[in-house]
């Protein structure tokens, strides 16, 4: 089988070739990056060394994609992954969509015309931002959670938020791009009648990611902590209270690798995520850094940022059910895994460029 990753050389598309090398065999991958991101090189001599094809190339420009080999699948890791895309002044809202929805329906294209599977890796801020902020929660143990007695919202549970939730603008302009993305990938695997899956993750973490404070937030603040940059709970009354979950890109390759051997149902929507046995705040992911690198006190920014919210956990009972997939490894020992990052490369946010 050949499987191309776009966006091989960030966090998550060089992660997946490495995992997928070791659970496929005989499985050979090409992969395209246009190297935008500070530390992507570094990835890329890594996945030489693992015998990766690589194409320094922009999926932008359709010349690029159509010199691409042919494969028998695509796995869409490429995008600017931040909520803040667009509106943070370090892109603009039309650089914003040429990545993230023009580069995507490029590989449509290459899909259409090769007959190849396509995978794309959406995300969990397809949501309704107003549906989020308005889900009824309550402080316990330094973290917001769901206060069950009040819930009356459709696609919400104990378990976190499922595939029905309302997905209702405003999303971001980030969030909408991906949510575009998914419709088109659908229509054109209908149209052109090949296979397509859709996996709206949640926050990957793990060692070797390029955090910074709007993404990748796990391996960001255990390395700003560290070094002792300033840190901030922005929002929210400025007490970190806000919750995410997370999971392991080892975990995302087994459901990727599931996927490329099956025909995908009808819906081919799934949350791929930590879920709720595997959620934290910062404020406790604060109080886990104090015991191992000594205390450090976020300052409280009480200012709203754009897109910000309270808590958001993905119900990934759907995986469970379709594929017997749950993620393996929790979120204690992916921080420890970051935490042993840290010690052994010193100034890692500067090499990433996270300011």
């Amino acid at each position: 089988m050949k499987l191309l990753i776009t966006g091989i050389c960030g966090f998550v598309g060089s992660r997946l070739a490495a995992y997928l090398q070791e659970i496929s065999p005989g499985v050979e991958i090409f992969g395209i990056d246009n190297l935008l991101r500070p530390g992507s090189e570094m990835n890329r001599e890594a996945l030489a060394k693992r015998g990766v094809r690589f194409t320094h190339g922009d999926l932008r420009l359709r010349s690029d994609v159509d010199a691409l080999p042919k494969c028998d699948w695509v796995i869409d890791a490429a995008a600017n992954p931040s909520v803040l895309a667009g509106v943070d002044g370090r892109s603009s809202p039309r650089q914003l969509s040429e990545h993230n929805l023009d580069g995507t329906l490029n590989i449509l294209e290459y899909c259409r015309e090769h007959k190849a599977g396509f995978v794309l890796l959406s995300t969990s801020r397809v949501y309704s931002i107003k549906a989020l902020a308005q889900l009824p929660v309550e402080v316990c143990d330094r973290a917001f959670e769901l206060n069950p007695r009040e819930l009356r919202t459709a696609g919400v549970s104990a378990a976190g938020i499922n595939e029905r939730f309302s997905t209702e603008p405003p999303v971001s302009l980030y969030g909408a791009t991906k949510l575009a993305s998914e419709v088109m990938a659908r229509e054109y695997g209908l149209t052109f009648q090949f296979p397509v899956w859709i996996n709206r993750c949640g926050v990957l973490a793990g060692a070797g990611q390029f955090g910074t404070a709007e993404q990748g937030i796990f391996s960001y603040w255990l390395h700003a902590h560290a070094e002792r940059r300033p840190l901030r709970y922005i929002g929210f009354g400025g007490h970190g209270y806000q919750v995410r979950d997370a999971f392991h890109p080892a975990d995302l390759a087994e459901l990727v690798s599931a996927q490329l051997k099956q025909d995908p149902p009808e819906d081919p929507v799934f949350h791929v995520s930590g879920g709720a046995e595997n959620a934290m705040s910062l404020a406790q992911l604060t109080a886990w850094c104090d015991e191992r690198f000594g205390k450090h006190v976020p300052q409280p920014d009480t200012r709203p940022r754009p897109f910000d919210i309270p808590w958001l956990v993905m119900d990934h009972t759907r995986a469970a059910e379709h594929f017997d997939w749950r993620p393996k490894r929790s979120l204690y020992a992916i921080l420890d895994e970051i935490f042993d990052h840290v010690r052994h490369n010193p100034g890692w946010l500067a090499k990433c460029g996270a300011v």
